[in-house]
């Protein structure tokens, strides 16, 4: 073998492994098996889903999660250094493909819009240390907010400015902010859902009107028809009492009902 034939097969094997070790790594895991925080948690994630879901629910451009798994890098896959925001949204992207995980690399490089994540008392300080110093240099997400189901007044939230720094958004009179990615404000609600009765955080458009979650979107569709068809019972006998009137008055004066 001559010499150039050996330096280009050095080259080739170099370039091989270069590409190995740049590759994407093909054995995620996308459970961990760690529960989350609480069962009110839970509720709080889901309320969040279902209901931009139910908002949107005639759109599939875009994509709205929680508790799942983020992949950003080979060295964060590789460190098993999972990430898996409470609640994400990310738009423009199709929303009906099936995912086990966010995984950037297949996503075209795309990361959430919006993160929330529910704090408790052991991961405040990682949700507005840590956590927010990676959704803002790495992520560059836009909207990012936190909140503790357990306490009302938790409610904070950062805008990406054009410096690609967080700023702290401002409370309305309401005590809500404004999630400018997706067109909603997030404030809290007093209710009862899954059998808990809670503080939640909710979305609300820009009428101040709650977005629904489906079982209450079709409990209000239900009451609307309810109230419609009252609405035309009482019509119906209105119209039934006026023809009575009308034929003991036609009767009074002489005069068969039955020939008009």
């Amino acid at each position: 073998m001559t010499v150039e034939a050996t330096q280009e097969t050095i080259i080739e094997t170099s370039v091989a492994d270069t590409w190995e070790l740049h590759k994407p790594p093909t054995d995620l895991i996308f459970d961990d098996g760690e529960p989350l925080e609480s069962n009110r948690h839970r509720i709080a994630m889901n309320v969040l889903i279902r209901s931009l879901q139910q908002a949107w629910r005639d759109r599939t451009d875009f994509y709205t999660g929680g508790n799942m798994f983020i992949y950003y890098s080979n060295t964060q896959a590789r460190n098993r250094d999972f990430r898996g925001p409470d609640f994400f949204a990310v738009l423009d992207v199709d929303g009906i493909r099936e995912r086990q995980g966010w995984v950037v690399w297949e996503e075209e490089g795309r990361y959430p819009d919006v993160i929330v994540e529910l704090m408790s008392p052991s991961t405040a300080q990682i949700d507005t240390g840590i956590k927010k110093d990676l959704y803002q240099r790495t992520f560059r997400t836009r909207d990012y907010f936190v909140y503790d189901p357990f306490n009302p007044d938790s409610l904070q939230g950062w805008r990406l400015n054009s410096e690609f720094q967080y700023q702290q958004l401002t409370q309305n009179e309401q005590g809500w902010l404004w999630c400018e990615t997706l067109n909603f404000w997030l404030g809290t609600w007093q209710g009862t859902i899954d059998r808990e009765t809670a503080i939640w955080l909710r979305f609300y458009d820009t009428s101040g009107n709650l977005v629904l979650l489906p079982e209450e979107a079709a409990q209000q569709q239900a009451e609307v028809a309810q109230q419609q068809a009252e609405a035309a019972q009482q019509q119906a006998e209105a119209e039934r009492l006026r023809a009575e009137r009308l034929a003991a008055r036609l009767r009074e004066l002489g005069e068969d009902p039955n020939n008009f």
